[in-house]
């Protein structure tokens, strides 16, 4: 009887090492981001501003469809980004904790070069004026910000169904990740994840939030997807000013051999330090080449 109860504790063992995602560290990953505008969304104001101020406006930047293709070889990674407004390239390093990001947008061609404390001093910088700007009373003597409007989650849990779905390929399972607000309020994702792998540094598939002092502007980017025991491969959720955002993976090539040219930074191209992108945003983070809306 010990020796039954032994063999059984033996196999449930095995059979719960062998559920686990294999994790590999090269890979290839090609995914369509998609943004969708609702029905009756004003597409004026993508061009400029209305106060007198010249430069791209995010308001509209990434509707219509974006190809993402990621491409991972140990801690070094690629990512290229294409649509009819941005192209870019995305160089990181996790080892040394720097990012490079070449892009061109209406003409113009930057580049530029951070280290994640570099990346971290310049979002909280933004994230304060941004804070400044919504707290700023109105004509009406309120704030722009309305009471209620806080969508941090105090809590994010993974709820799996029984449905499945072949994406890419690859097996995958429909499961919400289920947020808990401030006062108690829910709000769920639903998700499309393969249990059978995971990718080594990438989290979250057609996230642009790696582009220095943009990860607040552009979508894509989704909480709570380490909580997901495997690669998810496809996903929806909702942008600012009611855009529905739709995520998923539509080539995966998995333990691919990659050159180690494809990770180096085109030496015909400037590159400057990250500092100085926020001239690019005129006095108090706002005007000059981008601005942004909420």
């Amino acid at each position: 009887m010990r020796n039954s109860l032994l063999l059984v504790g033996f196999l449930s063992l095995f059979c719960f090492t062998q559920a686990q995602p294999v994790e590999y560290t090269r890979a290839v990953v090609s995914t369509t981001l998609e943004v969708i505008a609702p029905e009756n969304d004003d597409p004026s104001g993508f061009q400029g501003g209305n106060e007198g101020r010249s430069g791209m406006n995010f308001r509209n930047m990434m509707d219509g469809e974006t190809k993402i293709t990621t491409y991972v070889n140990g801690d070094k990674m690629k990512t290229t980004i294409k649509s009819e407004v941005v192209k870019s390239s995305i160089y990181r390093d996790h080892g040394a904790k720097t990012t490079t990001t070449i892009f061109q947008m209406m003409g113009e061609e930057q580049a530029f070069f951070a280290t994640d404390q570099d990346m971290a001093d310049m979002q909280r910088f933004r994230d304060s004026m941004m804070e400044q700007r919504r707290n700023r009373p109105t004509d009406s003597g309120t704030t722009r910000r309305p009471p209620g409007r806080d969508r941090t989650p105090t809590e994010i849990v993974l709820a799996n169904t029984t449905e499945t779905k072949k994406i890419a390929g690859k097996d995958c399972i429909k499961a919400y990740l289920v947020s808990t607000l401030l006062l108690g309020n829910k709000d769920s994702t639903a998700i499309w994840y393969c249990p059978d792998f995971k990718i080594k540094n990438i989290v979250s598939p057609g996230s642009l939030n790696m582009l220095p002092m943009m990860g607040n502007m552009m979508p894509g980017g989704l909480q709570g997807l380490d909580k997901v025991p495997g690669f998810v491969m496809r996903y929806e959720t909702r942008f600012r000013r009611d855009r529905l955002v739709m995520v998923e993976v539509t080539k995966i090539e998995l333990d691919k051999a990659i050159s180690d040219k494809e990770f180096e930074v085109p030496s015909s191209i400037e590159v400057k330090p990250i500092k100085e992108m926020q001239n690019m945003f005129g006095p108090g983070g706002r005007g000059g080449f981008f601005r942004s809306r909420d």
